[in-house]
């Protein structure tokens, strides 16, 4: 590595309430789980702090559970377990998609969802598709002897460029998904970057729509996208010219035209330009209510 390590300090506990305990501590220690952003910061010299959490040894946020809430899954799930999950391929198979687009083997093995999270890209993949699966983050910190937990729904979690609602003694303990967003609702999801693999993404986005047979006036949508705005979003404008309404080519156009001039702030950067997010974003929002509403979008897509 580039940047100098020699004067780095690294906790490790092993137990959630001794790591709480490190972050409530004035000179508060920065986490560290796959650390496949944090490393590179490192290597360029572009990461000030010295003195980290390692939370390789929490067992406590590891684990992937199903109840009649939903789906429990914890913060250090790497991407590998996603893919492998017999649960998420089950209930919420749009997860396993995600993962398996995430960067190469070496990073799906390392790379978790908490961190992901916890380190709040724009380009995150995950987030779009928590965001359309409706989830929440469990946010935990140490209340003199006790762990005090709160949740936090995602939509609400991302506060700006890589800030969040998490308090800086907090640290990401789950990522919750209702057991209302298991059922009932179809999903796509769909990343686009220099590469068809081992890329940073230039746009993401998931969708989900209300399930066939479903009647038009309970028709509804959750769109997010990422690598579009300062934080991933959720679309709620095109959300809304979806909502109650027959899904076809009309609808998906003004949904397209609502994600453009409403919910979407695309900039250019080293990875690509404003102009070319916007198009890609309307591109992908038709494709995928194409493909989830089974009507034929091949007109709006010439345009």
């Amino acid at each position: 590595m580039r940047g100098d390590l020699t004067a780095c300090e690294v906790l490790r506990p092993r137990r959630l309430a001794a790591a709480l305990a490190a972050l409530a501590e004035p000179e508060r220690p920065m986490p560290l789980a796959g650390g496949t952003d944090l490393f590179v910061l490192l290597n360029d010299g572009r990461q000030p702090a010295r003195r980290f959490l390692d939370l390789t040894l929490l067992d406590e946020l590891r684990g992937i559970e199903r109840s009649p809430a939903g789906l429990r899954i914890g913060a250090r799930t790497t991407y590998t377990e996603l893919r492998r999950s017999r649960t998420i391929l089950r209930r919420a198979p749009v997860l396993a998609e995600m993962a398996a687009t995430v960067g190469a083997a070496a990073i799906q093995n390392r790379g978790t969802l908490g961190g992901s999270l916890g380190n709040a890209s724009p380009a995150s993949d995950p987030a779009p598709v928590l965001l359309a699966l409706d989830a929440s983050v469990e946010l935990a910190r140490r209340e003199g002897r006790r762990v005090e937990r709160r949740i936090v729904p995602l939509s609400t979690y991302f506060t700006g460029y890589r800030a969040t609602a998490a308090r800086p003694d907090e640290l990401v303990t789950s990522i919750l998904i209702p057991a209302e967003a298991l059922a009932g609702w179809r999903y796509a999801y769909r990343k686009v970057g220099t590469r068809r693999a081992q890329a940073i993404s230039k746009v993401v986005a998931a969708v989900a729509l209300t399930a066939p047979g479903t009647p038009v006036g309970r028709r509804a949508a959750r769109i997010a996208f990422g690598s579009v705005a300062p934080t991933t979003v959720r679309a709620f404008a095109a959300e809304g010219a979806l909502l109650g309404r027959r899904l076809d080519a009309t609808a998906a156009a003004e949904a397209r035209e609502s994600l453009l001039a409403r919910d979407i702030r695309p900039i250019d950067d080293l990875r690509s330009t404003a102009d070319y997010r916007g198009l890609v974003a309307g591109r992908i929002l038709v494709t995928l209510l194409a493909e989830l509403g089974g009507f034929s979008a091949a007109d709006l897509l010439s345009l």
